[in-house]
């Protein structure tokens, strides 16, 4: 399970929003390039934060991971439903999603208690979850979004423990133990995508 399921509920919600910013203008790859330079600015400033000790600034954190996964969401449809998917889409949606979440997760590297190896190794298979994902569409199936920790289970964990930081929880061992299960969690996220991808090929494979 992964609360990727719920992103078509969450698009309608947001069709008013892309069409008006349609209206306006905006292309999907404006949208995609914006949303990742915003993402890459708000990480560097978190990674100061943090060094500072100044932890209020992680508040930030959880409300720009929701308006992320919104912006997301609208530059997908506005590439979709407007007639803007392109190669260079392609390639810009991918690599900006890397980049970003590397950007936003680093900061946690900065705190002792989260412990920098643990988050770089966070960084590190999240990256390998999401190449096991696009490596489906690679092979000629669909895109693999299987969890239990993708992209959107991320967003969430990483929302909540800038909000738990940002409203006062002191950094501790807890903080370890939770890269440690994002870790764990990852690790099974990139077996079921390829697990689930091969079973997807055999299938078509077999017809």
């Amino acid at each position: 399970m992964s609360l990727y399921a719920l992103k078509p509920r969450f698009q309608a919600l947001l069709r008013p929003t892309a069409r008006a910013l349609h209206g306006l203008g905006l292309s999907a790859n404006q949208a995609t390039v914006g949303t990742c330079a915003a993402s890459l600015i708000l990480g560097c400033g978190l990674a100061l934060a943090a060094h500072a000790g100044q932890l209020r600034w992680f508040l930030l954190l959880p409300l720009w991971l929701l308006l992320r996964m919104a912006l997301n969401a609208i530059d997908g449809m506005l590439a979709r439903e407007f007639g803007q998917i392109s190669t260079l889409g392609a390639y810009l949606n991918e690599l900006s999603d890397l980049l970003s979440d590397a950007a936003l997760y680093l900061p946690f590297a900065f705190l002792p208690e989260a412990g920098s190896a643990l988050t770089v190794l966070v960084i590190f298979l999240a990256n390998v979850s999401e190449m096991a994902g696009v490596l489906g569409a690679v092979t000629g199936q669909r895109r693999r979004n299987d969890g239990p920790m993708g992209k959107s289970d991320r967003a969430l964990v990483f929302g909540l423990l800038g909000l738990f930081l940002g409203a006062g929880v002191a950094p501790g061992v807890w903080l370890s133990a939770v890269m440690a299960l994002v870790a764990l969690l990852l690790l099974l996220t990139i077996a079921n995508r390829v697990r689930q991808g091969i079973a997807e090929g055999s299938t078509g494979e077999s017809r």
